[in-house]
Formats: structure tokens, C-alpha cells, sequence
């Protein structure tokens, strides 16, 4: 499936119906009368967060959305059917801007979540509601108010607990299949990853959503490389992994670069809390790691996790500290762990 983050789309509202002009014929009845009814209520453009979802590339394809129009005013007094909703299905995380992307017209951050973003127009009114006593035949009506129109962006940001950011080529792939179960592409050049990847990581009978971004490089703010369009997908995360490559020139020049361009980009990843990770330790010996690690402590980074993506080593440890800023097991959770609990103290047995 093709990775699409921003989407330009146009949007219509139905208009309302017109309200009929008609008048009473009907046999043995003495007087007749006004009985045009009155429009109906044109279709509402409604976007609704579904699961299953994680890309707006179907938008690609259809970028005009028309809800349909209210039906026409009848005689007998008989309004004008309303016309449904235009339901417009879009993945968690996605924001509705402006044309000129300066207002947030809607957030969607959770499933079933649901937002009118334009109403349809209101019916006309048919003769008979114009009827007085003065005006005992009236032929006014109301053709019905117009739909509204709109030209919208759909900005996706996915919704994960924890990001993975660092240089390009730091491991972040291979982290993310070993923890996940993700199959991100995985190379020995830079910019393997070109779109965000998203895995489910079990962990202590915990489970949690890791996204891993392609990497950055000075000057990403200005748009070198890559550039930082993707920073976006983490800015929702709990907590960032910052993988630092061990066998670099430099680590602690490769962790401020990484640092200066979360800065430059704002949105508050900087202050995001942030685990520090010395990455590929199975190419260097042990205390040429623990050196790594100190010199980029004492360069500010808080504790320094050593491990090897590639191997598994030092990972369990590094999970366990992400669970600290995952919020604690739901009701749900821990009564289904309890249940499961039980039903294997009842199926075990002494004479077993």
C-alpha cells in the first residue's frame, strides 16, 4: 500500500430542496386551497475516524466529495425527502485544514469520532406556508438554500506511543522488526526507510505502537534530504528512542545533530522525554560501548541504553523503560489478564 500524509480535497454540501407551488383539486370538495409543501434539507458533508486505516492514498484518486441535494416540495401538503449524509471515512490521526493551512478545522484522534464540517442547506418553503387569512392563494415558495463548498488539506499523523528518530543508517529498521512486527526495509545505505512504518510491540503482557520515521540529517529543518516533512507522525508519541550509531565517527555529533533538528522543527519534540540508545554494540567490544555511552551522558544525554538491534541485546531493558511512559494497564486489560490468570490456576493440577 502506497504511504500518503496530505491530501488537497474539495467539499460540497447538498442544497435544500424547493418548496412546491400547488393547489387543492379534488373532487366534491367545495373550497380548495395552497398545498405545496416544503423542500427537503440537502446532505451534510460528515468525516468519520475508522480503524483500519493509516494513509490518505485514496484521496489521491477522489478529490471531489457532492452530497446530494434534498428532494423537491409536493402538492398534498407533503415535504421533500431530506438527503442522507455524505460520509467521509479517514484514518485516525488525520487533521482537516484550511485552504491556506492556518486553522484546524477538525482532529480526529480516536475511532467512531465523528465531525459535520459543512450542513447541507435548509428546504424552501412551499405555498402552503404562506397562506393568511389576507392572502388566501398565495403562489410564493423558496427554491431552497444553496449547499455550502470548501476547499480543504488532510494532514495524517500517525497515532503511535513511541517514535524512533536519529541519523539515517542508525538502526532504526532493524530495531523496529526486532521489537514489532513491523518488516521495514532494511539496508546498508542511507534512507532505507523513504515513509513512516508502524509496528505493535508485545511486551509484558503490554502492547503498544512504535513508529519509526525516515532519518535526519543537518540542515532536515530546510529541508536537506528527506527534510522533516514526516516529523509530523511523532508529534502525538509519549515518549522518542533516539538511536545513536555506534560505529559513527562521532556519536555525540551525531546525537546533537538529531537534537538541533527537532529543535528547528518545533512542535514540541524537544521536549518530549527521550530515551538515548547506543545502537550496533555487537560490532564493538564491551568497554569500547561503555566509553560511547559515558561521553554521550556527560554530552547531556540522560541514561545511555546499549544494545544491538540486530542481535537483541540490551533491548528488553530498553522496552522495560518505555513502559514507564505508557500510561498504566486499563480496567479492560487487567480484568482480561486476571481471567487468563485464573483459567490456568483452574486447569492446573497437582496429579498433573
Amino acid at each position: 500500500m502506497h504511504f500518503l500524509d496530505q491530501a488537497k480535497i474539495y467539499l460540497k454540501s447538498g442544497g435544500g430542496g424547493p418548496g412546491a407551488v400547488s393547489f387543492r383539486r379534488e373532487k366534491y370538495l367545495q373550497y380548495g386551497g395552497p398545498d405545496g409543501g416544503n423542500g427537503g434539507h440537502g446532505g451534510n458533508v460528515v468525516m468519520v475516524a475508522v480503524a483500519g486505516l493509516n494513509t490518505l492514498i485514496d484521496f489521491r484518486y477522489t478529490q471531489h466529495f457532492k452530497a446530494p441535494r434534498g428532494g423537491h416540495g409536493m402538492g398534498k401538503d407533503r415535504t421533500g425527502k431530506s438527503a442522507e449524509d455524505l460520509v467521509i471515512e479517514v484514518p485516525v490521526g488525520t487533521q482537516v485544514l484550511d485552504e491556506e493551512r492556518e486553522e484546524v478545522l477538525a482532529d480526529f484522534t480516536e475511532v467512531g469520532q465523528r465531525v459535520v464540517l459543512i450542513e447541507g442547506g435548509m428546504g424552501g418553503r412551499g405555498n402552503a406556508s404562506y397562506k393568511t387569512s389576507t392572502n388566501r392563494a398565495p403562489r410564493q415558495h423558496q427554491p431552497g438554500l444553496p449547499g455550502e463548498e470548501l476547499w480543504v488539506w488532510l494532514r495524517l499523523k500517525l497515532m503511535a506511543d513511541v517514535g524512533l528518530v536519529g541519523l539515517p543508517n542508525a538502526g532504526k529498521s532493524t530495531f523496529i522488526n526486532q521489537v514489532s512486527n513491523a518488516q521495514a526495509k532494511v539496508g546498508d545505505y542511507a534512507f532505507t526507510t523513504l515513509v513512516p512504518k508502524l509496528g505493535v510491540v508485545s511486551h509484558h503482557d503490554r502492547e503498544f505502537v512504535i513508529a519509526d520515521i525516515p532519518g535526519l540529517i543537518a540542515g532536515a529543518a530546510e529541508g536537506v534530504g528527506i527534510g522533516d516533512r514526516f516529523l509530523g507522525h511523532i508529534e502525538r508519541c509519549r515518549v522518542l528512542i533516539h538511536l545513536v550509531d555506534i560505529s559513527v565517527q562521532d556519536p555525540v555529533e551525531a546525537m546533537h545533530v538529531v537534537e538541533r533538528e527537532l529543535e528547528a522543527y518545533g512542535g514540541g519534540l524537544e521536549d518530549k522525554p527521550m530515551l538515548y540508545v547506543l545502537n550496533k554494540v555487537d560490532l564493538a567490544d564491551a568497554a569500547l560501548a561503555a566509553d560511547y555511552a559515558a561521553e554521550l551522558e556527560k554530552a547531556g544525554a540522560s541514561k545511555v541504553f546499549p544494545i544491538s538491534g540486530a542481535t537483541g541485546e540490551g533491548v528488553k531493558a530498553l522496552l522495560d523503560a518505555v513502559l514507564e511512559y505508557l500510561p498504566a494497564r486499563t480496567a479492560t486489560e487487567t480484568t482480561g489478564a486476571a481471567e487468563e490468570n485464573e483459567e490456568d490456576a483452574a486447569g492446573w493440577s497437582p496429579l498433573d
